[in-house]
């Protein structure tokens, strides 16, 4: 693909992806303004009406709605979010540390559902028998767990055999530890939540892997290669396996997004300090700013997904890579 035409089509989608941003914090910011309760809550039942008054102008909820939002997106381009009214901290600072939590979770999560998904989809749309079928049954009851149910199981079990932690990112104790022994301590607490994230996404994957290479094997071209010698395993691989990747791309950046911007089930649960987490709590307090930051972080997640997904697709689509050029 020429680069003015690649450079033309990234432009078209981080401009796309700015309005989803901008779109989506302000939407969450206008609507978590007008949903019922008010920040005098924060102050409990015997605040005095003067602080009430003094706590609203410190935050613009003194103001209308419109002017509220112009005054909060005027500090939003320049990277001021504003200030936690439950915490009483930069959203910026919590945001940021909560997406890093959510990343790795995220990326941890996808490594393992890509690997594992896509290899069972091979097996069970390339062959038959009793072991295709019986991962073709989990992966259907895989999906229809709902994330609720799968993280309680998960935890469940943690608590019960004591194989892993059952919730949290760090033990109580690890902030005293050195860098090594902390990290450590992470990596004991990244299983439960990881696994009630990526086996959902594992079964999905499977599912469309599966399906997308029983038909690509249904091909003329994979039949010309087993006519001209080609063998099978190699067909199989070389040939059948990248082609039958196209379908999955396209669907591929949504669900990086969508681990990226956060589960509020999961993270919830398993008491994982993630963005999903962060938004709950938010949302409860009605943080209208906190809120606004998390759905601005989720978007640019989502957007960064999709971008890598669609160009996975140009990677392995040739017709893709044809329409941008035209």
């Amino acid at each position: 693909m020429p680069m003015p035409a690649m450079a033309g089509w990234i432009a078209r989608r981080v401009l796309l992806a700015a309005l989803l941003v901008v779109g989506a914090s302000s939407a969450a910011l206008m609507l978590t303004r007008l949903a019922p309760g008010d920040i005098s809550g924060q102050l409990g039942p015997f605040a005095k009406a003067d602080e009430v008054a003094a706590l609203r102008a410190r935050f613009d909820l003194d103001r209308p709605a419109p002017m509220q939002w112009a005054l909060w997106a005027g500090r939003a381009a320049r990277f001021d979010f504003g200030t936690s009214f439950l915490y009483n901290r930069p959203v910026g600072e919590m945001v940021g540390q909560a997406a890093v939590n959510t990343a790795i979770l995220a990326t941890a999560a996808l490594f393992l559902a890509t690997v594992v998904g896509l290899s069972l989809g091979v097996l069970t749309g390339y062959g038959g028998g009793a072991v295709p079928a019986v991962i073709r049954a989990a992966s259907l009851l895989l999906v229809s767990l709902p994330p609720l149910l799968m993280s309680l199981l998960l935890v469940f079990v943690a608590a019960r055999t004591g194989w892993f932690p059952a919730g949290g990112m760090s033990s109580a104790s690890a902030v005293d530890l050195a860098w090594g022994d902390w990290l450590a301590d992470v990596l004991r607490h990244l299983p439960l939540p990881t696994l009630a994230l990526a086996l959902p996404l594992a079964a999905t994957l499977e599912r469309l892997q599966s399906q997308a290479i029983a038909e690509v094997l249904r091909q003329p071209f994979l039949v010309a290669a087993a006519a001209r010698g080609v063998g099978a395993e190699r067909a199989l691989w070389r040939h059948a396996w990248p082609a039958s990747l196209r379908p999955i791309c396209a669907v591929y950046g949504m669900m990086i997004g969508a681990l990226l911007s956060g589960s509020f089930v999961v993270e919830y649960i398993t008491a994982w300090p993630g963005l999903g987490r962060l938004m709950y709590e938010a949302l409860r307090a009605r943080d209208i700013y906190l809120v606004a930051g998390c759905a601005a972080t989720g978007a640019v997640f989502l957007a960064i997904g999709t971008l890598l997904g669609d160009v996975l697709l140009a990677a392995l689509d040739p017709r893709v890579r044809e329409g941008l050029e035209a």
